[in-house]
């Protein structure tokens, strides 16, 4: 799909085109310079020497070629939307059109003798052109910017956020402090309008992300740069002493905003750097692994880690919206798109179960980051885990209900496997095999029968994620027994009663438990 800039004559539609192009990183085309080009002479010549009508016929086909280019932006010329042809040719592009009056046009037109068709009385012509032109913009527009004002790059920049606006998903977090969850291509440039009155930004990212940072922040005035480490090893006391004590410095105020670009464990600690520093600034997150969209950027959950366990410091704190741009995942190893799935698939076993259905269906199609499929499970967790965080944001339960701690669906054992293997799981297969070990042990206790059992072995296994592990069980134990959840020396469960239908068990008989583990046990 090509995105398709027409307007009036004097309008931008060139400066505006190809600033936009620059800033998707595609290919740019004009097509009166595309005409220009093959008839060897300027459009006003072509008019002259062979009228208007041929002129058209040669911008039809310029037209044809530049939109069958792979997705490039492409400036139109004032009246190629005059041809039945060309209106057709726009079908199923974004078509983007300049809206500006005839009074700024002719202050920008003057009296230039360039334009063939605003000879003489230019505000006259431009007027007649206008009345005859203006249905037809609205008719072949998928978007109108108002170009009244505003600098050319702040025109490309409404563009970019018109556009994902209109192709996004938009999940409502409706907690104290509602929010936004955004899921598209191209989401990470709403950024800009996302700041408010902000009077500095501050965006936390590791070092690998630091072209994509750069990308994020170019256009704002003197942004503050905080590099972490990658993974797990960021989620400690260390790197929040440095963050802190880096803003600090920098005389980063109430006022400013904090962006958490990275994945889960970035989120993680630009959340908790955003909620204890001056007790409170606003952060967005531009979560950019599948495991952060799915899951840690959602849901307000900030933390890191103690040498004793995985999440064991923490808050509940809110971000102002989370942006989730499916551009970041095209280069993502498969590996980490496969850890991703895990928290995709728990949404399916604890309350969408047609995400169940959607994997198995085409597994390989699902663990494409670039297929509507994928697009679809992914969305479907995210609204998952914004329903149930809208109901209990801290945790508490509702009215007896399991309520968020549903969302920890397989985390007991998969923490603890984390923490033995001194995180080198990666978080979502370590909970794949949690999650069959959930299931063995809802079954030992005549809560599931067998089948569920199968559908977890086989629905995780369909897209590579493991479903055993090799560990010491009096190790696990001990270690499970940190979770949580726990209550004291009791061990409680997130189990099923049926695929979609979670419930939290305490007080199981440690022979059920060991027996369960013995089943998953590689």
């Amino acid at each position: 799909m090509s995105i398709a800039i027409v307007g009036m004559p004097a309008s931008g539609k060139t400066a505006v085109a190809r600033t936009l192009a620059r800033r998707l990183s595609a290919p740019f085309l004009d097509t009166d310079e595309m005409v220009e080009s093959r008839a060897g002479k300027p459009i006003r010549e072509i008019f002259a020497d062979e009228g208007e009508a041929a002129f058209r016929a040669m911008e039809i086909q310029a037209v044809q070629e530049a939109l069958g280019s792979d997705q490039g932006v492409v400036s139109l010329g004032g009246g190629a939307i005059l041809s039945p042809a060309t209106r057709e040719l726009l079908q199923g592009h974004d078509v983007v059109w300049l809206d500006v009056s005839v009074k700024t046009l002719t202050r920008r037109a003057g009296m230039n003798q360039l334009r063939p068709l605003l000879l003489g009385d230019v505000r006259k012509q431009l007027e007649d052109l206008a009345a005859q032109r203006r249905g037809l913009y609205e008719e072949v527009a998928t978007c109108r910017i108002d170009a009244e004002s505003g600098s050319v790059a702040d025109i490309a920049e409404q563009i970019m956020a018109a556009l994902v606006t209109q192709q996004a998903t938009t999940i409502r977090v409706t907690t104290d402090h509602p929010y936004d969850v955004v899921v598209s291509h191209g989401a990470s440039s709403l950024v800009c309008s996302l700041l408010g009155d902000a009077s500095r930004v501050a965006i936390l990212r590791p070092s690998v992300l630091a072209e994509q940072a750069d990308a994020l922040i170019r256009d704002l005035d003197d942004p503050l740069v905080i590099e972490v480490p990658t993974g797990e090893e960021t989620k400690t006391v260390a790197v929040m002493d440095m963050c802190w004590r880096t803003l600090a410095r920098e005389g980063f105020t109430r006022n400013d905003v904090l962006i958490g670009l990275g994945g889960g464990t970035t989120t993680d600690v630009a959340g908790f750097v955003a909620a204890t520093y001056l007790r409170g600034v606003r952060y967005l997150a531009v979560p950019t692994t599948v495991l952060g969209m799915a899951d840690a950027a959602v849901g307000g959950k900030t933390g890191i880690n103690l040498p004793e366990g995985k999440n064991l410091v923490g808050s509940f704190y809110e971000p102002s919206a989370v942006l989730c741009d499916l551009d970041y995942l095209s280069d993502l190893p498969q590996a980490e798109t496969v850890s991703g799935m895990g928290e995709i698939v728990k949404c399916g076993f604890i309350a969408d179960t047609h995400i169940l259905d959607l994997v198995r269906a085409d597994p390989a199609d699902a663990l494409d980051a670039s297929s509507v499929r994928f697009a679809d499970v992914l969305t479907r967790a995210i609204s998952v885990k914004a329903a149930v965080v809208s109901h209990d944001f801290r945790e508490t339960g509702t009215a007896g209900s399991v309520g968020r701690e549903a969302l920890n669906y397989g985390h007991t054992l998969a923490h603890a496997i984390e923490k033995i293997e001194n995180f080198t799981w990666a978080h979502g297969n370590a909970v794949a095999v949690g999650m069959v070990y959930a299931a063995e042990v809802a079954h030992a206790l005549g809560m599931v029968g067998a089948d569920v059992v199968a559908c977890h072995r086989e629905t995780l296994e369909s897209v590579e994620l493991p479903v055993s592990w090799n560990g010491d069980w009096p190790e696990v134990r001990r270690v499970m027994s940190v979770d949580k959840k726990a209550r004291g020396a009791r061990l409680r469960l997130v189990l099923l009663t049926s695929l979609g239908a979670p419930t939290v068990v305490g007080d199981i008989e440690e022979s059920v438990l060991e027996g369960a583990f013995a089943r998953v046990h590689s």
